[in-house]
């Protein structure tokens, strides 16, 4: 009986690494197409050039790599959501002018392309067209070392692969986008340009999957408005939309960066106190009701003494 109940489970197992192999396999072909046919624009791009890139408070943030280095460029608006100025100006019109260039590509070629997920109609992945390599350097050298010291509980010191896309916001383009959570352990925004209005951020807590849709607390509730080159970094479990953008066009850098590590270790777990919310205050009910029992039951045995 327990060799026949082993064999569905084996096959289901073995059907399914095959469907995930075959789904790799198909987007490597995909992706090995585009960047085969595909004529960047700005080369210099797609290799990391950081002192080109970021802003000088940023670089030196990073090479100083302290705690307090860090928390001296950041602004921390609500628990949890950190901003702080990183992208140069002229890096955001050089992303800015490549993306439109793919896109032309695309229009162009009559290519189909990916879109970055499931909520977004526009936009494109910048790893599908060569930029894989750059995000990886700026996961590992400039992201890694912020996660580590302000987001250790969610797998911030062990992040090991990304998904880097760019998201365009507009009357034309996506107009808002609906609460939700993202695929990531740590998400990196930053707002790239152009001219808009509208379009703000908004956070309501972190949770678990369980606890996705429970209820928000006021200290939970923050609005933030974008500023080209200004990056906002948050766990990817941070509820989050982003309200209709009125006017104008908003083109965002994301990076969702990811740790198989923590993501292993969740599935052992079933509470997560440490970082959701929701746990937190189910904790804490828990240990006050638990003082709560201990108290009453010294009250009985002292008054049961003194009768």
């Amino acid at each position: 009986m327990v060799l026949i109940l082993c064999i569905p489970c084996s096959m289901r197992r073995m059907w399914s690494c095959l469907r995930w192999y075959t789904k790799v396999q198909r987007h490597r072909e995909y992706r090995k197409k585009i960047i085969s046919n595909y004529q960047p624009l700005h080369r210099e791009l797609y290799t990391m050039h950081a002192a080109n890139f970021f802003v000088p408070s940023f670089l030196k943030a990073i090479n100083d790599n302290t705690k307090e280095s860090l928390r001296s460029i950041m602004t921390e608006p609500s628990p949890g959501v950190y901003t702080f100025e990183m992208l140069q100006p002229h890096f955001c019109e050089l992303l800015l002018s490549e993306v439109e260039n793919f896109e032309r590509w695309v229009h162009g070629t009559k290519f189909r392309i990916m879109r970055p997920n499931t909520m977004n109609k526009y936009g494109a992945v910048l790893d599908d067209f060569g930029l894989e390599t750059m995000l990886d350097k700026l996961m590992e050298d400039f992201i890694c070392p912020i996660s580590r010291v302000f987001f250790p509980e969610v797998g911030g010191s062990t992040l090991d692969s990304h998904h880097g896309f760019v998201v365009e916001y507009g009357m034309d383009r996506d107009v808002d986008l609906g609460f939700h959570v993202d695929d990531s352990e740590v998400t990196l925004n930053v707002c790239l340009g152009k001219q808009f209005s509208g379009g703000e951020l908004f956070f309501r807590g972190i949770r678990c999957d369980n606890h996705v849709h429970s209820g928000t607390e006021q200290e939970e509730i923050l609005d933030y408005s974008h500023v080209p080159g200004r990056a906002v970094l948050h766990r990817g479990r941070h509820r989050h939309g982003a309200r209709a953008t009125t006017s104008g066009r908003r083109v965002n850098l994301l990076l969702w960066c990811r740790s198989s590590v923590f993501r292993e270790l969740k599935k052992y777990q079933k509470e997560f106190s440490s970082w959701c919310g929701e746990c937190q205050r189910e904790k804490n009910e828990r240990q006050l009701l638990a003082v709560g029992a201990t108290k009453l039951e010294l009250l009985k045995r002292l008054q049961k003494s003194t009768s």
